[in-house]
């Protein structure tokens, strides 16, 4: 199974093809095709290639699905005796991915995420096919 170690948002990936993660929020539109260059470790089925600090050539490509909201985090403040309170909230923005492909100093895919249909459209297949077969 091949992996690779990347780095963004201050932060670092192990990841894998096809995985899904919440990573810090990035500036792009739902649907595109993000790349990672900063590529610290590399490894597939026959060798590891670890990175000095990174890899040239290396990169991670990846499937922005969605920009999602985490959780509130309540921030309340009191100073006893003094009827003074004060309640705050926060909720911090994250950016949902797919890893879809794992590339090697020169371009050479590492790994590559298997396509698959949503469940949805593979219903509304058997549908129709059940519709035609009672015809």
């Amino acid at each position: 199974m091949s992996f690779a170690i990347f780095e963004t948002g201050g932060k670092q990936y192990k990841v894998s093809a096809s995985k899904i993660l919440e990573i810090e929020k990035l500036n792009a539109k739902v649907g595109e095709t993000i790349k990672f260059s900063n590529v610290l470790l590399l490894n597939d089925d026959k060798n590891t290639e670890i990175g000095n600090p990174k890899i040239d050539g290396a990169a991670v490509e990846a499937k922005l699905l969605d920009n999602v909201k985490d959780r509130t985090v309540l921030i309340f403040h009191k100073r006893r005796r003094k009827h003074s309170r004060k309640k705050n909230g926060h909720r911090q923005r994250h950016s949902k991915i797919q890893i879809t492909k794992i590339l090697a100093k020169g371009g050479k895919v590492i790994g590559e995420a298997k396509i698959v249909e949503k469940k949805k459209a593979i219903k509304e297949e058997k549908k129709v096919i059940k519709k035609a077969a009672k015809k």
